[in-house]
């Protein structure tokens, strides 16, 4: 055979290894690709909110004329004071939630995390607070404590930074991790707090309502391994 053809020989199949490594890197990056998806959990579809449970001061009041969806986006009134959870108990997850004060005036609200049951109005939880020029503060509310919860006269363990918030009208992103027993959470992009050993480790995620409007939107999750 000639030396010609056996170069082109060697080339054709050079080629063709090539081809099937290619291919099955495609199929790996495919999985992966589908098992991140299939790790992310909305928790807010943008069009109802039938996959939560209300809880009210007021329990003569309706819940829907408090909790209500426009336009893609859940709109809190705030009064009476109450929360919307998740059905679902999570543990070990990377929450997003995105809010916003949408009347001109920083008010006061929060994210629940790891909340209890039974449901009351001060469930047993701990509460990314999201208190105007507060966000990131933690609330370790009836019961629930942490080793930077040193300070017993309050249930308050501030935040490690400055405000992160934006403007009244511009949307902010809260990130908390809950991994075991550590919690940290972050506001547009600026780790703001960090709990370790705390006693909760799982449990429903809640929006409160706390004084006057606020707005939810691109609430999800993604579990960690």
């Amino acid at each position: 055979m000639k030396k010609r053809n056996i170069a082109a020989i060697l080339i054709i199949a050079l080629i063709a290894g090539q081809s099937v490594v290619n291919a099955q890197s495609g199929k790996k990056k495919q999985k992966r690709t589908e098992k991140t998806k299939s790790e992310q959990v909305s928790l807010f579809n943008g069009k109802d909110l039938n996959n939560w449970v209300f809880t009210l001061k007021d329990k003569t009041v309706n819940p829907a004329s408090v909790f209500l969806v426009k336009d893609g986006v859940i709109h809190i009134t705030g009064q009476p004071f109450g929360y919307m959870r998740t059905k679902e108990a999570y543990s070990d997850y990377k929450l997003h939630v995105e809010w916003r004060w949408p009347n001109n005036e920083a008010t006061n609200s929060g994210v629940f995390i790891h909340g209890q049951q039974p449901d009351t109005i001060w469930l047993r939880c701990v509460e990314c607070q999201l208190k105007a020029g507060n966000a990131g503060d933690f609330v370790c509310m009836n019961g629930a404590t942490m080793d930077e919860h040193t300070d017993k006269s309050t249930i308050v363990v501030k935040k490690l930074a400055g405000s992160s918030e934006k403007p009244v009208g511009e949307w902010n992103t809260m990130e908390v991790v809950c991994k075991g027993n550590t919690i940290e959470v972050s506001v547009n992009g600026v780790v703001q707090n960090k709990g370790t050993n705390v006693n909760l480790n799982s449990g429903s995620i809640c929006l409160q309502s706390e004084g006057k409007d606020i707005q939810f939107r691109n609430v999800f999750l993604n579990k960690l391994k």
